[in-house]
């Protein structure tokens, strides 16, 4: 392990005497900035509605999330109570760690596919972990920096629609994650596999669609790596690259990537239990003192909030054409909230199904916090922040929606994503930006562990589970590391948007043909904890 640190620093002592003569940042950006816009063109191919371009992928992300939603019955606000007792481990004597028939199953003895393939092994994580693990992913930069963008852009009325997908895409984690954990596998090293690449394959091949369920879990193999290298990546150390710049006055990210790249390698040669282990400490800490912040930053201002309040509420209803009307405020504050809690994308099933548990069910419940904490809690607490200083300072103007991710201050200083919330909460708390940056760091830093993750299992699907396998796609996510903190804001977004995005599609195909298979886990599940009484 040491030698290994050791050798990494030694190849990356020239490329920091390289970044001191030459812009890394430039070079990197003039190669990258192509392939970006490329990627997202194709991934956001829009079509007409209301006047508006709305990109195909949003429409089938939001629908499915409302049929999920009608489907099992609004389950993500009734079965809030049972999600929260099962985290902090009410169910545990139900729900215990073995590899006993599934209830209700009807097959009951041996092997059957209800139960996982290695006999004593049925997961590596618990509850908590895997959900701290999954929202390490999710309450991240995208609270922070994307909520920043959707504000800026969208405009106030943008809080609403992040707040709605929120609720929507409880019902949508739900489903995945119940999946993830029915149809994981175990390796010969009891280490657990599992996610869309899964239950594509292995759930519609009992419905007699083999062959389609096998092209759909290529496609997110091949997508989730994509994802892990982007939004999971690139975008986290972009944005953390640009709080410490901004804090200390820095030009170039280069070094920062380098620096976190490290950092990151020492605790991903681990895996899930070293990752599920550093989760369950960070993600706590860091929400406690973002959210925080935001509060009293709130509390503060508490006479501004019926007139931010009112802005929100206009701007979301309202026909404005300085934020281009009610359909593309609706537009940006969808995108941004699925970017925020991926929930539709698939991705955190695959940490939800290292779980200890003999019900599929019982993680998914869980795995339905994830949406409400990340985008109903977090992502408006930055966004009521934002709105609240600037109607009190008037700090920037909302852009145009046809316009750039980056606008300008009144001095002319760019302002983007995590440096417009930065400031945003300075202008509160002086010097809170030093906080802030710790804050961000740890946001990036833990979900890129928890995207890595993600990544290697797509990459381990396509290429095998081998050490050289493993090897080699976390080099590839290190130097993503480095790029990621060298490139624009711009270059960043579409790349990192279009990786997310282009996993719903495999996804939510697979999530529609297997819901009824999570209605019976469900059912079984609510019985077994007395929820429901037995037909």
């Amino acid at each position: 392990m040491h030698k290994k640190l050791i050798s990494l620093l030694v190849m990356i002592v020239p490329f920091i005497s390289f970044a001191q003569e030459t812009s890394m940042d430039e070079v990197i950006e003039a190669k990258f900035r192509p392939f970006a816009t490329a990627v997202s063109n194709v991934v956001f191919y829009p079509i007409q509605l209301a006047g508006k371009e709305v990109p195909i992928v949003l429409i089938v992300l939001l629908l499915g999330a409302l049929f999920f939603t009608l489907y099992f019955k609004f389950a993500n606000i009734t079965l809030m109570g049972v999600a929260t007792r099962a985290t902090n481990g009410k169910y545990d004597e139900v729900d215990h760690n073995s590899v006993d028939e599934m209830v209700g199953d009807s097959t009951p003895g041996g092997d059957v596919f209800e139960t996982v393939k290695a006999e004593g092994v049925v997961g590596e994580v618990t509850h908590f972990q895997a959900l701290t693990a999954a929202l390490s992913a999710t309450v991240g930069l995208g609270n922070i920096a994307g909520v920043a963008v959707a504000i800026a852009i969208g405009g106030p009325g943008a809080t609403i629609w992040m707040i709605l997908a929120g609720f929507l895409g409880m019902s949508t984690k739900l489903v995945e994650a119940t999946l993830g954990v029915k149809y994981r596998e175990v390796g010969e090293d009891g280490k657990i596999y599992g996610g869309p690449m899964y239950y594509l394959r292995k759930g519609l091949k009992e419905k007699n669609l083999g062959g389609l369920g096998k092209v759909l879990a290529f496609m997110f193999a091949v997508f989730v790596v994509g994802g892990s290298f982007g939004g999971g990546n690139m975008f986290q150390a972009n944005q953390a690259a640009a709080q410490f710049k901004l804090l200390f006055g820095l030009e170039s990210g280069f070094v920062f990537g380098i620096v976190m790249a490290v950092l990151v390698a020492i605790v991903i040669i681990g895996g899930i239990k070293r990752i599920g282990r550093v989760t369950e400490k960070i993600v706590p800490f860091m929400a406690i003192i973002y959210v925080g912040a935001a509060l009293v930053i709130i509390f503060m201002n508490i006479t501004i909030i019926p007139t931010a309040i009112g802005q929100i509420w206009t701007g979301a209803f309202g026909d404005n054409s300085l934020l281009g009307g009610f359909i593309g405020v609706m537009i940006v504050g969808f995108q941004r909230a699925a970017f925020s809690n991926e929930a539709g994308v698939g991705s955190a099933s695959i940490a939800h199904a290292a779980v200890k548990t003999r019900f599929p069910a019982s993680e998914g419940i869980v795995a339905s916090i994830g949406p409400f904490v990340d985008t109903v809690i977090i992502c408006t607490m930055t966004a009521l922040v934002i709105i609240i200083m600037n109607i009190k300072g008037n700090l920037f103007n909302y852009a145009n929606l046809e316009g750039s991710n980056v606008i300008m201050n009144g001095t002319g200083e760019r302002l983007g994503g995590v440096d417009l919330t930065s400031i945003a909460f300075d202008s509160a708390i002086p010097n809170f930006s030093i906080i802030l940056t710790i804050a961000v760091i740890l946001f990036a830093f833990s979900s890129m562990l928890s995207w890595s993750y993600y990544g290697i299992q797509g990459w381990k699907y396509l290429f095998g589970k081998g050490k050289a396998a493993d090897l080699t796609y976390k080099l590839l996510f290190l130097f993503f590391v480095v790029v990621g903190a060298s490139s624009s804001l711009n270059s960043v977004i579409d790349f990192s948007d279009a990786m997310i995005f282009a996993m719903v599609f495999p996804n939510v195909i697979g999530l529609l043909l297997l819901a009824p298979k999570v209605r019976v886990e469900l059912d079984r599940y609510l019985i077994a904890i007395g929820y429901k009484k037995s037909k």
